[in-house]
């Protein structure tokens, strides 16, 4: 039971993960436009709550871009944790 709660979360983790690459490649190609892309509203929707919590760990005049980059590599870091614990219980 606890491998398959460890696999669920880790997939959960995956998806948001994916859901910023998707973000940060919208915001290169559409430019100022990406705000009217309803794609991107929902990546922004399902990325919202990492971002804010990097954002936190950052100092208070930091860019929304490293704020998405630091979520990008803490969940990153959240997923290899989960695949390690997974593998050793």
């Amino acid at each position: 039971m606890l491998a398959f709660l460890i696999g669920a979360l880790r997939a959960v983790v995956e998806m948001v993960g994916l859901c910023l690459i998707g973000q940060g490649a919208l915001y290169l190609l559409a430019g100022e436009r990406r705000r009217q892309n309803v794609i991107y509203r929902f990546f922004d929707l399902v990325t919202g709550p990492p971002r804010r919590v990097a954002a936190r760990l950052l100092p208070r005049h930091s860019s929304q871009s490293a704020a998405g980059l630091l979520a990008f590599f803490l969940l990153f870091a959240l997923w290899i944790g989960l695949a390690w614990l997974r593998k050793f219980l």
